[in-house]
């Protein structure tokens, strides 16, 4: 028996939604667009004062389920953790008051710091249309994402989940983009009224949590109450964060209402009536022809940052990123430069380059000839002194024609070293310290102040020092850790995650400065499991696993020392992919300690308290770029 009425009468009985109409109960208020599962901390006492203070319909959307990261309170790896984190979303987006929970299915496949390789992985296009489909779906009025510069320590996926973002703004409200969602799905362009990054760049918004919420709480505790359902993320304790009560900030980005900076409410200027009002423009034009201004090409991820916010009608918050170069400590660097408006100048230009005492510019002055046409680039060679450390500008003036052309480059020195070769390998199977071969080494120092995650308290915490050497057909490395707390809390069958415990990281760039890792050779080496043998993993690099599936051929030793610990590796230069083992030949190089002290440790449990490096930045072990530089003798 058929009910060819029934579906009318349950629309007509469904309170809001008539026959044909669009369902109410899609329309989303405020939508978050993140990369992983509890990367909505930064928002999430904003989520809580829209939906529980001010009554608004909030949905989030995650491009992962991130499968990709650590597991503080089970064994769970790969998708069986990301199905973990999901349950430990949705048990904190409840609390939250968030209705809605997508995800984009996107595979978090390692931590990385680069953005291409994240969108090359991801697919750009394919995963821009299924946050279009979520945009035209829900319809939202405001859009919170992340921040989508390559600043240190950004990861490549917060990077795309606010690029996607950004894009779906213009895309969703665009017939010509994914129109086959417009003719087969039913649904109809959108567009958001207004979007936000979280961060102060001049313009936006800053939200007191303190605010009283129906029940008497304020946002910020109820933020942390949620959020301490991330477990796996060690956020158990966060219920009485008093950091999570801070006012949050917010950048607008883009908006079809007049853009202000001293936002206190997100709604300012809504409802704005109509599917597609116009987006205005976030940046008027300067009045009079552009100045001309001298640009140093940046690294590669910068470079496409400024183009991009180009293309978008952003480009404002580009100028505000401080970009930087990394250079080879006591070795000459060349810097290449261009005059953006060239065409405005005439004849010849004399500029000078004013570096730090210590540094030197070759040529220190040059001209610029201009009026012939093209795009013309320029080099200039810069040497820090050896050692140098602390991120420096250098600043090119002109001495005559324009007193404002100039231009700056931050310049982000990095270590060196030498390998010297060896004429037989060195001993791998007895931990003796007094081995002359290791012993007549250089050694090169990790002292205390080279921290780039958590605080070390003086040298006997954590500090070390390394030696290396290659014989042609290995790369021999000595580290020697000084810890005043040696915990082994990891089982010999769970040897992943290295960054859980007491651990080296071994960092190995055949290209000497690659955007991200999946081309290079990183080893997470665990100086003792339960059972106190060293154990190693390969992590987010050319072939991640456990070291005897990926680089068979390696071979490990350690030991316990009156202050600590040592390991040494031997490992297979033709595992290191792409590396020639000629004299001369360059790679990037890096050795990383981590350090825990919690002497009574869970089995498995990440306990990683401090972070050191030869190169250290945050980010650094997913920034090839910013490793340290070696050369092969």
């Amino acid at each position: 028996m058929r009910f060819p009425k029934l579906a009318a009468v349950l629309a007509a009985l469904l309170p809001g939604t008539a026959a044909g109409a669009e369902p109410d109960f899609l329309k989303t208020d405020l939508l978050g667009v993140f990369a992983h599962p509890d990367d909505e901390t930064g928002a999430a006492g904003t989520l809580t004062l829209a939906a529980l203070g001010q009554g608004l319909r909030v949905a989030a959307v995650y491009c992962t389920r991130g499968e990709g990261g650590g597991n503080m309170v089970g064994r769970q790896w790969g998708p069986a953790l990301g199905i973990l984190r999901e349950m430990e979303l949705r048990d904190c987006l409840a609390i939250l008051g968030v209705r809605g929970c997508h995800f984009l299915d996107r595979t978090d496949f390692a931590y990385t710091e680069s953005l291409s390789i994240t969108l090359e992985k991801w697919g750009h296009e394919r995963t821009l249309e299924r946050l279009v489909r979520l945009v035209r779906t829900l319809r939202p009025d405001i859009i919170l994402t992340m921040n989508p510069a390559p600043n240190p320590g950004q990861h490549g996926n917060h990077q795309a989940a606010g690029v996607l973002a950004i894009e779906a703004f213009d895309a969703a409200a665009d017939p010509a983009r994914f129109p086959d969602q417009l003719r087969y799905e039913g649904l109809g362009v959108w567009q958001v009224r207004k979007l936000y990054y979280g961060g102060p760049a001049g313009t936006g918004a800053t939200v007191d949590l303190t605010q009283p919420l129906p029940d008497g709480r304020n946002a910020g505790e109820v933020a942390g109450v949620a959020l301490s359902h991330h477990r796996s993320q060690g956020f158990g304790a966060f219920a009485n964060s008093p950091w999570l009560r801070r006012p949050q900030h917010w950048t607008l980005v883009k908006s079809v209402v007049p853009f202000a900076t001293d936002e206190t409410d997100l709604r300012r200027g809504l409802p704005v009536d109509g599917d597609t009002p116009v987006p205005i423009p976030s940046e008027p034009p300067e009045p009079g022809p552009p100045r001309p201004e001298i640009l140093f090409q940046p690294r590669p991820a910068v470079a496409w940052y400024r183009q991009w916010t180009r293309e978008q009608g952003i480009a404002s918050l580009a100028a505000q990123f401080t970009a930087d170069l990394p250079v080879a400590t006591g070795e000459t660097n060349t810097l290449t430069f261009s005059v953006s408006h060239g065409a405005a100048l005439s004849g010849a230009t004399r500029i000078r380059f004013q570096v730090p005492d210590g540094w030197q510019a070759d040529p220190p002055s040059m001209v610029l000839a201009h009026g012939a046409g093209g795009d013309p680039r320029w080099t200039v060679r810069i040497t820090p002194p050896p050692g140098a450390e602390g991120d420096v500008e250098i600043l090119a003036v002109a001495e005559d024609g324009d007193p404002a052309l100039r231009g700056t480059a931050r310049l982000h020195p990095v270590p060196t070293l030498r390998i010297p070769r060896i004429s037989r390998p060195l001993s791998m199977k007895d931990a003796d310290d007094a081995d002359p071969a290791w012993a007549a080494l250089p050694v090169h120092a990790i002292p205390e102040s080279r921290t780039w995650q958590g605080r070390v308290t003086d040298p006997a915490d954590c500090s070390g020092r390394f030696r290396v050497a290659h014989d042609g057909t290995r790369l021999f490395v000595e580290v020697r850790v000084r810890d005043d707390q040696v915990v082994s809390q990891i089982a010999p069958d769970d040897i992943q995650g290295h960054w859980r415990g007491d651990s080296v990281e071994l960092c190995l760039d055949p290209t000497a400065g690659a955007e991200h890792t999946l081309g290079t050779f990183k080893l997470g080496i665990f100086p003792f499991d339960t059972t106190g043998v060293v154990r190693a993993a390969r992590d987010a690099d050319a072939r991640p696993g456990r070291v005897e599936e990926t680089s068979p051929e390696t071979r490990l030793l350690s030991w316990r020392t009156p202050d600590g610990y040592a390991i040494r590796a031997a490992i297979p230069l033709a595992d290191i992919g792409g590396l020639r083992r000629d004299a001369g030949q360059r790679l990037g190089f890096n050795v990383l300690i981590y350090d825990g002290d919690k002497a009574d440790a869970a089995p498995g449990e990440n306990i990683n308290r401090s972070r050191l490096a030869w190169s250290p930045r945050p980010g650094v072990q997913g920034r090839p770029e910013d490793w340290g530089r070696a050369v092969l003798e």
